[in-house]
């Protein structure tokens, strides 16, 4: 009886819809399954903006570029750097929006690039190779810089003087100055952050490049050792040159439990297990500081590692499932003291805000990954957080910094129909070699930087420094705090825009 009854039910639902309406019914059945794996109807082409957030690296390259370059408006540049040493230091990255090589920077940036391929790279499609090659423009980098053993060279160009031109970079005539760290000059910040990004490459190249992919881990392991056994801050040795730049402020043990949580993912060899379990505590495993970034990497570690206890079941790294946990809470809006601005996003410092907006995003949708495949959650306080909160919580964030803000600006050069216009960069602002030929000396960039007509080649995909407290953005190109973009910006963001552009059906 019940059997007939829902036949004819099942019956007369459709005829209902027939005699009603087709739209109806189409809306019925195949939106469900389609909510499934799609469950929101997406704001924002998450895909246009992957597509150019890997783009802007292409931008910030430094070396002779490949034919297969895409950012047009850029030219070769420091072809004789690491002359000064005796070394060749030709290529990688400029971190920002001036023309110096910062090694400690670019080896965070390419460590977010390798963990967003490795969680994330399933899902990318055509742009999976252009994130690899993003990725092997620094690692190429970074293997000279660490050929020699026992010395790291950890920066190209004077800061101060090349601060003090607006110089294209295919232009600059600054000194092209070389700095190291050696077991005399330690530096086990900077030293630890290039092994895990050297480990961590590895993975990325593991298939498709082996032999490469061994020269990393190898050079991985060499880089952390002298990071371990030569212990000190490369800001204390270097202090004249790389602050008030790139100071390490958090010291070196995080980048220490960094590297060590990368070479054991990178190795599988029980030995970075060991090394964990007797040091993670005293290099900070437990520790309070919830702000993720080039500086300080200890969030990042705990998230990294507590994917070791849910998805590979290492019982012994189960306290890493807690300090993780602990990270998310003090994020989660209205549950912490993390402050947000009135539009909604996510505000650590009024210097390169948008920096701690898109690693937090990364970390969110990367965790939620960990605790779905665990079947698990956080529990902050009593309060339940799922793997769909953290998700929608990195969405907020990313879809304020696309446009869903007060000032409805994206934050993203090149992105939408309203973007900075006049951000802080050279070689954005300055006309470029193919319509200006003629080199543009130092001072008279500033003409053009001191000038308020929008910069004449677009950066696409570039992320800048983003609103204050209050939502407000000047879009000055004077203002680096806000108007500036960077390298480590735009990394952790590429990881997010993958997941959501696959979430919403666009990849």
């Amino acid at each position: 009886m019940a059997l007939f009854f829902l036949r004819s039910f099942t019956l007369l639902l459709l005829l209902s819809c027939f005699s009603a309406s087709l739209f109806l019914c189409n809306a019925y059945y195949p939106l469900k399954h389609r909510h499934q794996h799609h469950p929101r109807f997406a704001s924002h082409n998450y895909r246009d903006a992957l597509t150019k957030s890997i783009l802007f690296f292409e931008g910030q390259r430094s070396g002779k570029l490949p034919r297969s370059q895409r950012v047009t408006w850029r030219r070769d540049s420091g072809l004789s750097d690491g002359s000064a040493a005796n070394v060749d230091l030709v290529g990688g990255y400029y971190d920002a929006g001036d023309n110096v090589k910062f090694g400690f920077p670019m080896a965070f940036t390419t460590t977010m690039l390798s963990w967003t391929v490795i969680e994330f790279g399933g899902l990318m499609k055509e742009e999976l190779g252009h994130a690899k090659d993003a990725i092997r423009w620094a690692t190429d980098y970074l293997l000279k810089a660490t050929a020699h053993p026992d010395t790291i060279y950890v920066q190209v160009g004077d800061a101060n003087k090349d601060h003090s031109c607006w110089e294209r970079p295919e232009d600059m005539d600054t000194p092209r100055s070389v700095y190291k760290i050696d077991r005399n000059n330690p530096g086990s910040d900077v030293a630890g952050e290039t092994a895990a990004a050297l480990a961590a490459a590895s993975l990325v190249f593991r298939r498709s490049d082996p032999t490469y992919s061994r020269l990393l881990v190898r050079r991985a392991i060499s880089v952390f050792q002298f990071a371990d056994k030569y212990r000190g801050s490369y800001s204390n040795e270097l202090k004249n040159v790389v602050c008030p730049f790139y100071c390490s402020f958090s010291g070196y043990q995080d980048e220490l439990l960094w590297g060590a949580a990368w070479l054991h993912k990178a190795t599988k060899n029980p030995t970075f297990l060991d090394y964990i379990q007797v040091n993670g505590q005293t290099l900070g495993a437990a520790e309070y500081d919830n702000t993720f970034g080039w500086d300080n990497k200890h969030a990042g570690a705990r998230i990294l590692l507590s994917k070791a206890f849910l998805v590979q079941n290492v019982q012994s790294l189960h306290d890493y499932k807690g300090h993780a946990d602990n990270f998310i809470c003090s994020v989660i809006p209205g549950a912490s003291s993390a402050q947000y601005t009135p539009g909604g996003l996510l505000f650590k410092m009024s210097d390169g805000n948008m920096q701690y907006v898109t690693s937090t995003s990364f970390l969110l949708v990367t965790y939620a990954k960990y605790l779905t495949s665990a079947h698990m959650f956080v529990n902050c306080g009593g309060t339940t957080i799922t793997a769909t909160r953290l998700r929608n919580i990195a969405k907020k964030q990313v879809d304020y910094l696309l446009g869903d803000n007060p000032l409805r600006m994206s934050y993203m050069v090149g992105y939408g129909p309203r973007y900075p216009q006049r951000i802080h960069h050279r070689g954005s602002s300055l006309p470029s070699v193919a319509s200006h030929p003629a080199k543009i000396q130092c001072s008279s960039g500033f003409n053009f930087m001191n000038s308020q007509s929008p910069n004449p080649n677009i950066h696409v995909g570039a992320i800048v420094g983003g609103p204050d407290q209050h939502d407000r953005f000047p879009d000055q190109r004077s203002d680096y705090e806000q108007s500036e973009p960077t390298t480590y910006m735009n990394a952790p963001l590429v990881g997010a825009l993958a997941y959501l552009a696959h979430s919403f059906g666009q990849l």
